[in-house]
């Protein structure tokens, strides 16, 4: 069989010691394109190609490959969605144009997600081309949100039972267009033009229930499960890696200024509802269980429950926003003894 040249990802061991590293092979059939016949290939070497990360799997291996796909001239995402748009199609006639205009009729995920994004955030005096044009300006242009959409594109594949496919993020799910539009007016806030940012900040909480500040700095591979009631505040951070539920509020403590907001470690859980406020740490890997009122620092690979929040365990072993896992079986902690903190 002739080589497609898909670009195929390889966890590398270091025999030195240090981290895991990703590699990034093309095949020898690059140049030539594979012109969607790899699709059947796709399906049945799914896990050797993707995911980009897998639980276990160390975030320095991670972080390269992930930075290989955009040095790459080949995209599997891309790739898949593209696949992906063309079974629905055949399946759902209805929407056959719906797909070609979201995705089929652009040459990368980029412009796609333009055209998407343009056209939910449009209003009356902010035409979806003018968007358009903005949106392509932005991401065509800056390397950190080529790689974040694709990262966040695989979280929501891999954490969310309810995305099936990678085009389901891309077209249906508000958690992913709301964290990418943000994404395009972080950017905009950092080069100045804050107005037309907070105008998209605007748009973006009415269309999506989804209110996070253009100043806020969000890492990659994020999970914002449905999404609805969400609110990260102006100096808040969220590390790689994290998961957030519905209705969580990152937010500060009253009308104080400067730095006011919590920061999320990465690998961290946030469950639905959860309110974290002031400028607190929440641990690496650390989760937050659903409905909790969080005010003071929580360990890094804890559980916090309750309002006000208690640490009631511990854990070592995986990250639970890539488990997700939100209950508190005694078999999930490190330590049997479930300890109670104030801390």
């Amino acid at each position: 069989m002739t080589s497609c040249g898909c670009l195929v990802l390889e966890k590398v061991e270091d025999h030195g010691g240090e981290a895991a590293r990703g590699r990034v092979k093309v095949a020898p059939g690059a140049a030539s394109g594979c012109g969607g016949s790899c699709a059947g290939v796709w399906r049945r070497r799914s896990e050797a190609i993707f995911p980009i990360y897998v639980m276990g799997s160390s975030r320095a291996s991670t972080v390269a490959a992930a930075r290989g796909i955009v040095d790459s001239a080949e995209d599997p995402i891309w790739e898949a969605i593209k696949s992906e748009a063309k079974s629905e199609a055949e399946k759902e006639p209805i929407l056959s144009s719906f797909l070609y205009a979201s995705v089929l009729s652009h040459d990368c995920l980029e412009r796609a997600l333009s055209f998407v994004l343009a056209n939910r955030l449009e209003d009356p005096t902010l035409l979806a081309t003018q968007l358009i044009d903005i949106f392509n300006d932005v991401m065509m242009n800056n390397k950190d949100i080529c790689r974040s959409i694709r990262l966040d594109a695989q979280a929501f594949k891999d954490r969310d039972p309810a995305c099936a496919q990678y085009s389901w993020a891309l077209l249906y799910l508000k958690g992913y267009q709301s964290l990418q539009s943000y994404r395009i007016s972080n950017v905009l806030w950092n080069q100045g033009r804050k107005v037309l940012a907070l105008a998209l900040q605007s748009r973006i909480s009415e269309v999506f229930a989804v209110d996070i500040h253009p100043a806020a700095k969000i890492g990659e591979g994020i999970l914002l499960d449905h999404g609805t009631g969400l609110v990260i505040g102006e100096t808040a951070v969220v590390g790689n890696w994290v998961s957030l539920m519905q209705g969580v509020t990152l937010g500060g403590t009253g009308k104080e200024h400067g730095d006011r907001h919590p920061k999320i470690g990465q690998g961290a859980l946030i469950g639905a509802g959860a309110t974290i406020l002031g400028n607190i740490n929440v641990g690496e890997g650390a989760m937050i269980a659903a409905g909790s009122l969080v005010l003071k620092n929580v360990p890094p690979h804890s559980m916090a429950v309750g309002n006000p929040a208690k640490v009631v365990g511990y854990m070592e072993k995986e990250d639970p926003s890539l488990t997700m896992k939100h209950d508190a079986r005694r078999d999930y902690f490190e330590h049997v003894a479930i300890r109670y903190s104030d801390d």
